[in-house]
Order: C-alpha cells, then structure tokens, then sequence
C-alpha cells in the first residue's frame, strides 16, 4: 500500500515538472514577432510613390517619342498626287502649235534670208523684172496672212488649255488644303508654280504669235510702199517712143 502511494506521488510530481522543463522547446523565436515601425513605413510608400511616379514620366516621354515619329512620318511623306503630265501636255501642245508656223518659221536665219529676199531693199530692184515684183508681193501677202492665222490657231490652243489649267489648280488647292505634312504641302506647292509656269509659257506663246503676225505685216506694208516707188519710177521713166515704118499689106505690090 505504500509502495503504491509512493509511486502516484512520484508520478504527480513528473507531471507538475513537465511544462516547465518543456517550456524552452516551445518557446515562440524573437524573430517572429510582428513590429510595426510607422516612420518605416512612410519612407516605404514615399519610395513607392516616387518609382510609380517615374515610371508614369518614362510611359509620358515613350508616348511623345512615339507622336514624334508619326510626325516625322507624315512630314516625309510624299503627295499621292501629281499633275505633271498633263501640265507637259498642255506645254507641247502649244509648242506644236508654234512648230506649225506657216511661210517664215521662228527661226533666225529663216527670217534673215526672207527678208533679204522678200522684204530687204533688195526686193525692189531696179534689175527686178515685173513679173517678180508682183510675184514678191503675192508672197509677201501670203506670210501677212498665214501669220494672222497662225496667231489664231495658238490664241485657240492656249484658250484650250484653260479648262484643263482650271481643273488642275483645283486638285492641288485641294491637295495642299489636305496635306498632312510639310513634304506634300511643299510638292503641292511645287506643282502649283509649275501650273503658273505653264501658263506664262501659253502667255508668252499668244505674244510672240501676235508679235509675228504685226511685225509681218508692217515689213509687207514697208516693202509695199517701196515696191510702189520703183514701179512709180519705172511708169515716168522716158522710154523709146513710137516709131514709124514701112507696112506692106500685099507681098509683091508696089
């Protein structure tokens, strides 16, 4: 019976001497322990707020680079429109209307040699029979003529042109009105001096067939008039009068 005791009190005493003897091994660690520092945390979000911040400028400054390259884009990019032919067309059309130029051409030593033919001092020579002087003067009249004409056909052909000039100048105001860059509306531009060239050269076509066609017909009136001398001279010059002879009007009577 003692014995027994003794066992329960040594067993009781084992179990009021465990929780401390395990007390170490269960211990929570020291770095476990969860400490909330509000100065720490403040530096944290203000470092936080600053990488979002820069990262928001590098996206901002991407996106201005990106606009830039589609402004360079545009800028560089060509007119989807050219009128160069048919201003090239209206300019060879008129150049063939000058080519076509009938008695004397535009041509410097045609003209030197007509005039010195036809119209010169020498178109009126005493040596010159009547026969070519009349033959000079239908000629003469003949240029006069042609010219008159020819100034029409070119005044025609550049009226011609005014159609097509008109539809062109609208196509690149509308061009230029539209570019989406410096390089088409500088082109458009371009091709608008060049509309304005074109029409100079059909200006400078209508006056020089004008200029031709007066000047022939001043030189017709200068060598008329001193065609009209010499055959006036010729008219008073004393001839051999009339002269009598001997008629038979039988052969053989007396």
């Amino acid at each position: 019976m003692k014995l027994r005791r003794y066992r329960a009190a040594r067993f009781a005493a084992a179990l009021l001497a465990a929780p401390a003897a395990l007390a170490p091994v269960f211990a929570t660690p020291a770095q476990a322990i969860i400490v909330y520092d509000p100065t720490n945390y403040a530096q944290n979000v203000l470092q936080a707020a600053r990488a979002l911040q820069q990262i928001n400028n590098q996206i901002t400054s991407l996106q201005n680079e990106a606009q830039s390259l589609i402004n360079q884009a545009r800028n560089l990019a060509s007119l989807p429109f050219s009128s160069l032919q048919q201003l090239q067309q209206s300019v060879q059309r008129t150049q063939q209307l000058l080519q076509q130029a009938q008695g004397i051409a535009y041509n410097v030593q045609n003209i030197d040699q007509a005039f010195n033919t036809n119209y010169g001092a020498g178109s009126a020579s005493m040596s010159a029979s009547d026969q070519q002087l009349v033959a000079q003067a239908k000629e003469r009249w003949n240029n006069t003529v042609s010219s008159l004409q020819d100034a029409m056909r070119v005044q025609a052909g550049v009226v011609g042109n005014i159609d097509t000039n008109r539809t062109q100048m609208s196509a690149l105001v509308g061009q230029s009105q539209g570019a989406t860059g410096a390089l088409q509306a500088t082109q458009a531009g371009n091709q608008l001096l060049a509309l304005q060239a074109q029409q100079l050269a059909d200006l400078t076509a209508v006056v020089s067939a004008n200029g031709r066609a007066q000047a022939l017909a001043e030189a017709e009136r200068s060598a008329a008039a001193e065609q009209g001398r010499e055959q006036r001279r010729r008219f008073l010059t004393p001839g051999v009068g009339y002269q009598s002879g001997n008629a038979q009007m039988f052969p053989g009577s007396n």
